[in-house]
């Protein structure tokens, strides 16, 4: 190497190293409230980048799936904060007053930080908010082939961590990175810790760089799956896992060992799912020659899709297939498709019994993938075959029955193995942690992590009243309020429906003012109106009264109120996982009750922790969702809908029909919610029509159809909804449609996109063992009277009767209906964009198929003509 080469990167690093010292021993001296604060602001700022910077990871690298880089990105943010925000990381962590012991954490200086092409921001953004965390300076060391997506994430978290106090110089990069420049930070006399994530020679020289080094070693994850196994789950999830970001993250499945007896089923069910398998012979030996080269993995594959893939083993493959899968007899040196593969091909053995199946497992592990992760899929009461297989096997990581790559970085399908994209692989794998990194690896302190348990839930608001006249008997309970808000709109003030809650109040000596300013889409600004009159008269009592409108702008006022600390854009923050999310978001203050009534059969806000917002500035629709916005009671009586118009009849019912058929799907679907979902499914497909043909002379059909809409509500108030209402969010907003109809016009294709036992993608922590969307379709089929013992397509049969409800309510086929074809260029322009947006809305992560943007996208563009099965 040229010697001024070297003295420049010397140079550079000196000093990035002199800044990053002096940052460093500054930070050293803030207590544990100013990191915390530092911490979430950077977490914060990670999480809105999530899609921006995924979109710069697959540019710059063209590498993996964006879809799952902003998956990873979301994790490296949101589940990173959520896992630590609480743990104490400065002074004294630790006190057992019961026998003595005091634990102390002090960071340990400055950090030299690897990052690979494969998960550039992701690696980032996990390495420079676990520094913040333990007070550490770092500097990033980029992979030249990601170098401008490396340092964009590490400077969003940089810039929010400085906007919030820290010290400057705290998180640095290099700009320019090559080899001699790595080399000359981690060789650095001043360097306290190397966190290195990359190839094997990368951590090879991390680890010889005379410094403690935390490094990752190889992965060649093996899968036992004896015949005990449950053919299903195993198969779902080792696809899930193998497809994740096209196969890139290094404890992902690699060669599956599968016991003969079960054999053929479990190839079954592999092709069934999208698996090709490759022919003996010719492709598979191509797919061999070209997968390692030289005795290396060949870098023009990885992290490639099966499209890409079939064009470089120039192999034809039918166009639903996920990933490639070879047949082999032998493993080890000589055995090209038994090595690590960082793309969605595996290797799948057949072998007689499970201590044959253990040993290959075992042997494949010592020759590429020492440390590492392994798996079993069996029974979970098979103990004897887990106590061999976690005896034998020496990785560090052992997964029972869990997809590899999700189930390793911790947290989605396991609760005590720590969230991590940094993951450790002990002195078997020559790494120094034998766990997955965390703020502990970087603290020189004596302590464990705390550990944190999931659960289901079931929230509705505690008291439900319902049936004709039921209004004032639930009033009454609040005889001895103070004073009571009444939010509702202008029409409902005019036509004397709000008068109705008012004389009951008035019997009841409850003073109480009306404000009627909310508009069909409830804005920001008047949410802040409504909260200066409430926070002007200190009611004890909300009460909103109105259809989705009055009820979202209430749930938010409310709120507000009661939290006045709380910031809208803070509620408004897209999560994964609502017990997860990085905004906190803290029970009421009991300053006030919440009771929302309805005057419209549809939206069921009267029994969600939900509320749509839109921002008057932009026109962005914000879906806002949390448990602290559920009412405290809800009033369903029929009286107050029974002069409801025709057309806000239709669209309300068909909103209510999507929320019960989007929630009966969902991932988050429960026993609790399924039962409510076929009710409210039955209710209005049965009463609907009455409702809207009928009118206020019949007054059963009214009330069937107000309380299908309370029960679809209380459904998707817990199990969710999907990417119906993610992308009718979107129309809605972008053409000012109303949100009924905007799910009347894309139900149809929904249902048929989700239908499918092979999706190419699912949701990570689903509550399907396998995909189940097109079976439970095919049960509301013959709820809805499909002829039993029928061969058929129930899928048609479902969505044919769908749409007959709808032309008996009038509603529209297509957009091009609603919007006229003089709008089609328009609209064909904007789908990407609508498509991109709907995939980060709210309602995506819980549909039973996870969504592609291009998928989107299609159905956007199909919903345009008409309906799934039109000529």
């Amino acid at each position: 190497m040229h010697r001024s080469l070297v003295i420049r990167a010397e140079t550079d690093i000196n000093h990035l190293i002199g800044r990053a010292k002096k940052a460093q021993q500054k930070y050293a001296r803030f207590p544990q409230t100013k990191v915390d604060k530092i911490f979430k602001n950077a977490a914060l700022s990670a999480n809105v980048a999530r899609i921006p910077l995924a979109k710069m990871a697959v540019d710059e690298t063209k590498i993996g799936l964006l879809e799952d880089k902003v998956i990873k990105n979301h994790f490296a943010s949101e589940y990173i904060y959520n896992k630590y925000k609480n743990e104490k990381t400065c002074g004294i962590v630790e006190y057992h007053s019961d026998c003595g012991i005091t634990k102390i954490a002090e960071p340990v200086g400055v950090i030299a930080g690897i990052v690979p092409t494969t998960n550039p921001t992701s690696t980032a953004i996990f390495k420079t908010l676990l520094s913040l965390k333990t007070r550490n300076a770092i500097i990033i060391s980029p992979h030249p082939r990601a170098a401008q997506c490396t340092i964009e994430a590490a400077r969003i978290v940089y810039e929010a961590a400085v906007k919030a106090g820290a010290p400057e110089g705290i998180i640095s990069w290099i700009n320019e990175p090559d080899m001699a420049t790595t080399m000359s930070l981690m060789q650095h006399k001043d360097i306290s810790l190397i966190l290195a994530t990359g190839g094997p020679a990368m951590v090879r020289s991390a680890m010889s760089s005379a410094h403690p080094a935390i490094g990752v070693g190889a992965g060649n994850t093996p899968v036992v799956v004896d015949d005990t196994a449950d053919i299903k789950t195993a198969v779902s999830s080792i696809i899930l896992s193998k497809t994740f970001d096209n196969g890139v993250i290094c404890a992902s499945e690699q060669t599956i060992i599968v016991l003969s007896r079960v054999y053929d089923e479990f190839k079954e069910e592999m092709i069934k799912r999208g698996a090709y398998f490759l022919k003996e012979g010719d492709e598979t030996n191509i797919v061999r020659r070209t997968i390692i080269k030289d005795g290396r993995l060949n870098a023009d594959i990885v992290g490639k899709s099966v499209v890409e893939l079939a064009d470089i083993f120039e192999i034809d493959v039918p166009k639903d297939t996920r990933l490639f899968v070879g047949e082999i007899t032998t493993y080890g040196k000589d055995e090209y498709l038994s090595y690590e593969k960082l793309c969605p091909v595996l290797a799948i053995m057949k072998v007689d019994s499970f201590d044959e199946a253990t040993k290959i497992a075992t042997e494949l592990i010592e020759f590429g993938g020492p440390g590492h992760t392994s798996v079993l899929y069996t029974s979970p009461q098979n103990s004897a075959n887990i106590e061999h297989f976690q005896n034998s096997l020496k990785t560090v990581r052992i997964l029972i029955n869990t997809p590899a790559s999700q189930g390793a970085i911790g947290d989605l399908y396991n609760f005590h193995l720590d969230p991590s994209l940094t993951l450790g692989c002990g002195t078997w794998g020559s790494t120094s942690v034998s766990a997955n990194v965390a703020p502990k690896h970087l603290l020189n302190y004596k302590t464990i992590s705390e550990r944190r348990e999931n659960m289901l839930w079931f929230r509705v608001p505690p008291k439900v009243y319902f049936k004709q006249g039921c209004l004032e008997v639930a009033l009454k309970e609040f005889s001895k309020k103070k004073r009571a808000f009444i939010v509702t709109d202008k029409p409902l003030y005019d036509m004397g429906v709000s008068k109705r809650v008012t004389d009951i109040l008035d019997e009841m000596n409850v003073q109480n003012i009306t404000f009627y300013h909310v508009l069909p889409d409830p804005t920001i600004a008047t949410i802040q109106n409504g909260l200066k009159e409430i926070e002007s008269f200190k009611p004890d009592l909300i009460i909103a009264i109105g259809g989705g409108s009055p009820m979202d702008a209430a749930k938010v006022m409310w709120l507000l109120y009661e939290h006045p600390e709380m910031e809208f854009e803070g509620i408004a923050i897209r999560f994964m996982d609502i017990r997860k999310r990085v905004y906190d978001v803290p029970e009421k203050s009991n300053k006030s009750e919440l009771v929302c009534i309805p005057t419209t059969s549809g939206t069921g806000s009267e029994v969600t922790p939900f509320s749509v917002v839109t921002d008057d500035k932009t026109g962005v629709k914000y879906p806002l969702a949390d448990y602290a916005l559920t009412p405290s009671m809800a009033i369903i009586d029929s009286q107050l809908v029974m002069n409801m118009p025709r057309k806000l009849t239709a669209y309300g019912g068909i909103d209510a029909l999507t929320h019960a058929l989007e929630s009966y799907v969902s991932i988050c679907a429960t026993d609790f919610t399924k039962g409510m979902s076929k009710e409210a499914i039955d209710l209005l497909f049965k009463y609907l029509p009455r409702a809207y043909a009928n009118g206020d002379s019949d007054p059963v059909a009214r009330e069937n159809v107000h309380h299908g809409a309370t029960l679809a509500g209380m459904a998707f108030a817990n199990a969710f909804l999907g990417i119906c209402h993610s992308m009718a969010h979107k129309i809605g907003a972008a053409y000012h449609i109303p949100h009924g109809l905007a799910n009347a016009l894309l139900i149809s294709h929904v249902i048929v996109y989700n239908a499918t036992d092979a999706p190419f993608k699912q949701a990570i922590f689903s509550q399907y063992q396998y995909p189940q969307a097109k079976q439970r379709y095919e049960d509301i089929a013959v709820q809805l009277a499909y002829p039993n013992g029928i061969v058929g397509d129930k899928i048609k049969y479902l969505v044919e009767e769908i749409e007959i409800l709808k032309r008996s309510v009038d509603i529209p086929k297509s957009i091009s209906e609603v919007l006229g074809e003089e709008m089609k260029e328009e609209y064909m322009k904007r789908i990407d964009e609508i498509a991109e947006q709907a995939f980060d809305d709210q309602c995506t992560g819980a549909n039973p198929r996870y969504p592609l943007i291009k998928d989107m996208a299609e159905i956007l563009r199909k919903a345009w003509y008409g309906g799934p099965y039109d000529e």
